[in-house]
């Protein structure tokens, strides 16, 4: 299952065509100027996928894997058959990866978006004093996004750079305007920005209820704070009610039956219009209803599980279309935040723009101006037959289901920040990737597979590449941190040095997981059969990640959430901030062994061990 944080939208062939003609600008002369993703040196992978296995597979299964890779990469063998088409492969395409990760990774991946793929990302706490503060709130955050959509038209965003070297920035430009499409066995994604007339409306969502909001003027200027306000009470006056058949909800449902559904939804003229305004709108503003209140220790979990599936059927998992790439999600009780469709983007953009879009908030509002009365925006119809209402119902009976099933927690660390292990010149997420191991470790008693994005957007078109966090010298350090016979402080250093290497490693496209995937895609479309390397134990084990991990640093305190991607997994997401860690972690409630509050407190005794471990040396050593 490869359907974590990470992911791809198809270059334009494989998007239902909306049109491609870009203005040659800045944005194209950029792209152009990045190099293409490499194809690693077949022998440099496996060497190295031996070394990663070493802390996560017993001994004999090990051995008969050295011998199966060994056999693998012979001279004149398999592998390099399958390395040579990987790199005619690459000489092609302008990235060889994206359009099969993108297939693979999400497409193809038929689980629920919900809680499964879909990332979802809780803001700092709002008090609003009535329903007229929520509507203003979304106003200024509306205004906001169309401010950030103004430097995507323009090709005005500053590129953003990794260690001296430009990133690609394709991602920004299929995060608006875009949604994903379910098929019965295979999703697409459609972008409409490009269109000859690119969309020039948002949809709002309102106890059940969508609505066209045009938020362009006819000369094309955005509407002001105070216009959209005006707007959104007018959607809000006229939706008072709730509405019983919450069709949104069916975008939550199992890929396969959703494109079932949707095939029978859009047979009807008015729901397809409706369905086809919702896409193509350029993102979507859900004005949530209270939830059930929760103490202030508890308020930021609740409010994630919010953000990432809405509470349930009960509550506000209705008021959501899931499948469309940005929803930002404002409730009348204060707790904001979005969830993505993360087909077409990983997390950094996602928080430059929430990052863009939370400081824009914060300007005092601009001296009002008389305004011409604006048309009354569009309630979308929708005709529920019989057959919509049952799946309908079985939408909700899943969503329930899952939502029991999601265990969350939401943990500030307090007591240090980036601040610590930069004082000791060590890199702060290596060293919390070795906290991680390290209470995974005390919890289990061994090792496990261990998932942590890299971004590989030094290359064009570039998605994600794999760090694995369990290391030989991880393994080292964690299994001698209990032991007080053994001096310790040298293992640390060298556990958080050997990921820092991993991450370099990774960022320059010389990691191994996206490699071995295209050697196996490349055997599936060359081969009648799969190499044993890829039926053995070991590489399943080595992809079945019971810890799946992304640093996601934002300006904004804030911290993104997202589900584990195997059943007895967890999900963990972070931002380091300079004096404090957020935290998100997720486990199933349905798996006996894992607890989401527990791995939150066994990180925090770890993060302090270690930092009393640094404490014991004086800093000159280090």
């Amino acid at each position: 299952n490869l359907a974590f944080n990470a992911g791809m939208t198809k270059p334009s062939c494989l998007v239902k065509p909306v049109s491609l003609t870009r203005i040659p600008g800045r944005y194209l002369t950029h792209q152009e100027g990045l190099p293409k993703l490499p194809v690693p040196p077949l022998n440099q992978t496996c060497d190295r996928y031996l070394a990663v296995l070493e802390p996560i597979i017993e001994s004999e299964e090990l051995n008969q894997t050295r011998t199966l890779v060994e056999e693998f990469q012979r001279p004149g063998g398999v592998g390099e058959r399958l390395q040579q088409g990987l790199e005619r492969r690459a000489h092609k395409a302008e990235n060889w990866l994206s359009d099969w990760w993108l297939q693979m990774a999400y497409l193809d991946y038929r689980m629920p978006v919900v809680i499964h793929s879909s990332p979802g990302v809780v803001l700092p706490r709002l008090e609003f004093s009535d329903r007229q503060g929520q509507i203003r709130y979304a106003a200024k955050l509306i205004a906001g996004v169309l401010d950030f959509k103004t430097m995507i038209d323009n090709e005005t965003l500053p590129v953003e750079y990794l260690g001296g070297r430009p990133l690609c920035m394709s991602q920004y430009y299929r995060v608006l305007s875009s949604c994903r499409i379910p098929g019965i066995k295979s999703d697409s994604v459609v972008n409409y920005a490009s269109n000859k007339t690119p969309p020039r409306h948002i949809t709002v969502v309102h106890n059940f209820q969508f609505y066209v909001l045009d938020v362009y003027n006819s000369d094309c200027t955005p509407l002001t704070v105070d216009q959209l306000y005006v707007q959104l009470e007018k959607i809000c006056n006229s939706s008072l009610q709730t509405n019983k058949e919450p069709v949104g909800i069916l975008t939550s449902n199992h890929r396969n039956s959703w494109g079932k559904a949707y095939a029978n939804l859009i047979r009807d003229k008015t729901n397809k219009e409706s369905v086809r305004a919702i896409q193509k709108s350029i993102f979507t503003v859900c004005l949530d209803a209270p939830m059930p209140r929760a103490s202030d220790d508890m308020y930021r979990t609740r409010a994630a599980v919010q953000m990432l599936h809405g509470g349930g059927s009960r509550w506000n998992s209705g008021n959501r279309w899931f499948d469309k790439t940005l929803q930002f999600i404002v409730g009348e009780d204060g707790a904001c935040g979005l969830i993505y469709e993360h087909a077409p983007a990983e997390g950094p953009p996602i928080v430059a723009l929430i990052d863009h879009v939370v400081e824009y908030t914060k300007k005092s509002d601009i001296v009002r101006t008389p305004m011409a009365p604006l048309p009354m925006p569009q309630k979308l119809c929708f005709n529920i037959s019989p057959e919509l209402k049952k799946d309908i119902e079985e939408a909700k009976q899943n969503m329930n289901i899952m939502v029991q099933d999601l265990d969350m927690k939401v943990h500030v660390f307090s007591y240090f920040g980036k601040n610590i292990p930069k004082s000791y010149k060590l890199s702060p997420d290596a060293f919390i990737q070795v906290a991680l191991q390290l209470a995974y470790y005390r919890m289990y008693q061994h090792c496990c597979a261990t998932y942590e994005s890299a971004s590989l957007r030094m290359f064009r078109l570039g998605r994600t590449d794999t760090i694995r966090s369990a290391s030989v010298d991880s393994a080292t350090f964690v299994r001698a941190m209990d032991d007080q016979s053994i001096q310790k402080v040298a293992l640390l250093e060298k556990a958080v040095k050997a990921h820092r290497a991993y991450t370099d490693m990774a960022i320059r496209g010389q990691a191994i997981d996206r490699h071995l995937l295209g050697l196996k895609l490349q055997a599936i479309e060359d081969l009648s059969a799969l190499p044993d390397i890829f039926m053995d134990t070991s590489y399943a084990v080595a992809n079945h990640y019971n810890l799946s991990t992304s640093q996601v640093p934002a300006k904004t305190d804030c911290v993104m959430c997202f589900g584990p991607v195997v059943p007895d997994g967890y999900g963990v997401c972070y931002n380091p901030m300079e004096e404090h860690i957020n935290f998100a972690i997720s486990a199933f409630n349905s798996c006996a062994d894992t607890s989401a509050t527990r791995l939150a407190h066994a990180l925090e005794d770890a993060l302090l061990d270690m930092k009393a471990l640094l404490e014991q040396t004086p800093k000159a050593k280090l």
